[in-house]
């Protein structure tokens, strides 16, 4: 049985074109054009993947996001934008998206966002994990880099980007604790 995928864009002529090429591919491909119209093929044929468009006119991307995840717990998005941001695609992984794909799109690059995110998600870090301070973190850079030149401070300066007076300052100073 074939994977039954929602593509929620107001772009028609796009969204035509997309859905062939992931028919062609073995997708059985339902096709929405605004926020009520993907609610309304969601319901009916519970996807279990969706390709969504950003920006749409009236309620946004985001917004179908969102209700999918809330309707269909299970199912897995994939953000489609021609205006892309960092903070967009946070929010958008932030909501429960799988990926994030700049148009123009083709079905490869959309299927490999999938495909790329098909793991399960990382563990969340042990509670007692602590990571090292930054004081700790340059202190054990400036060691590497002196090892590396043979304790020659003067040279380790110059790649360290920093006057070999102030590498000499701290390099006297104790380690910092974690």
């Amino acid at each position: 049985m074939s994977e039954r995928m929602l593509l929620v864009d107001d772009d028609e002529t796009f969204a035509e074109r997309l859905g062939q090429a992931m028919t062609a591919r073995g997708y059985d491909v339902h096709l929405a054009h605004d926020f009520d119209q993907a609610v309304a093929v969601a319901r009916e044929v519970s996807p279990t993947m969706a390709v969504v468009d950003l920006r749409m006119p009236g309620r946004s991307g985001l917004e179908v996001l969102e209700r999918l995840r809330a309707d269909h717990a299970e199912i897995r998005v994939v953000m489609l934008t021609g205006y892309g941001s960092i903070a967009t695609a946070v929010d958008a992984m932030r909501l429960g998206a799988v990926g994030f794909v700049q148009k123009p799109a083709d079905a490869d690059g959309v299927l490999a966002a999938f495909e790329r995110n098909a793991a399960p998600p990382l563990e969340p870090p042990d509670a007692a994990y602590r990571p090292p301070s930054l004081a700790r973190v340059e202190y054990d850079h400036i060691q590497r880099v002196l090892s590396d030149c043979g304790g020659n401070v003067s040279k380790a300066a110059r790649l360290l980007g920093m006057h070999r007076r102030t590498l000499q300052r701290k390099l006297q100073t104790y380690p910092p604790k974690e």
